[in-house]
């Protein structure tokens, strides 16, 4: 498989303090119509990752490190350059559908920015593609001249998975796109992702803190812990054989679906045998 996405050593810091990391030394690399999964705790640094792959890290932060899609290297893009990208090549599905969306806008209309910044469509032309794009993630033709707030929460995180897509990027950055989703709609979003990336041989990134989720979409799983990642393999050797302790922990708080299992708070002793600085 080609080769999407290869970050190396990336780095996150305060602009105030650049001594202070938020993400250190990171790598990873996607190829195309491969997942891979993004796990750990919050304010592990999973999502401060795919912002600075977005080209999107708060003006308060900066980052060192390569970042290259496809062959370039994104941090060496002015702003101009990267809006050129952003939804074109690289789509992302943002944490929240419930704000995510402009609430004064119609579903249609913010489906169909990106076609028409990127692909200059306009007309009919954008109107049967919005249709189109909205039908491929269960949302009838008919609801694109729908406000966010007429839909549900899983309909709306169709509406972003319909975006994310409209110009078929070839990497897809999906930041806990099923939060706060009841689990039969969380199933349905996952298996759309799932079908989509086959369809359309993308390379994904999602991020999670859900080891379920992790089982039912990753070809490879990363794990993070304050900033770094401490564990990363294919998902069978990573769940089944993990050699970290934090990993060890994180899997001990899964329950089981017998309810069996005695689950296991994180212990963080291992901390002082200097396994994370």
């Amino acid at each position: 498989m080609a080769q999407i996405l290869n970050v190396e050593a990336l780095n996150i810091s305060l602009k105030s303090d650049p001594t202070r990391f938020l993400v250190r030394d990171v790598s990873l690399q996607l190829s195309a119509g491969k997942t891979t999964c993004i796990v750990g705790e919050s304010g592990s640094g999973k999502s401060l990752t795919a912002l600075t792959i977005m080209g999107l890290l708060s003006e308060q932060l900066i980052s060192t490190g390569k970042v290259a899609f496809n062959g370039v290297n994104l941090t060496e893009l002015n702003n101009q350059e990267m809006q050129a990208v952003r939804g074109a090549e690289i789509g992302m599905i943002f944490q929240e559908p419930m704000t995510s969306l402009n609430p004064v806008l119609t579903i249609g209309y913010q489906v169909g920015e990106a076609l028409t910044a990127h692909l200059g469509l306009k007309g009919m032309a954008l109107k049967h593609r919005v249709e189109s794009l909205l039908a491929s993630v269960g949302i009838p033709a008919g609801r694109a001249n729908s406000y966010p707030d007429e839909l549900s929460g899983g309909q709306r995180q169709r509406v972003m998975v319909a975006m994310s897509i409209a110009c078929e990027p070839s990497l897809l950055i999906a930041d806990e796109p099923t939060t706060a989703l009841d689990v039969t709609v969380q199933a349905q979003i996952l298996a759309l992702l799932r079908a989509l990336k086959d369809e359309m041989q993308m390379a994904m990134l999602f991020i999670t803190h859900d080891f379920g989720v992790v089982t039912d979409i990753a070809d490879d799983v990363i794990v993070m812990f304050r900033g770094e990642v401490v564990e990363a393999g294919p998902k069978k050797q990573v769940l089944e054989k993990p050699q970290h302790p934090y990993t060890k922990a994180l899997l001990a708080c899964v329950p089981d679906a017998a309810g069996k299992k005695t689950l296991k708070p994180i212990d963080y002793a291992w901390l002082e045998q200097g396994e994370v600085a």
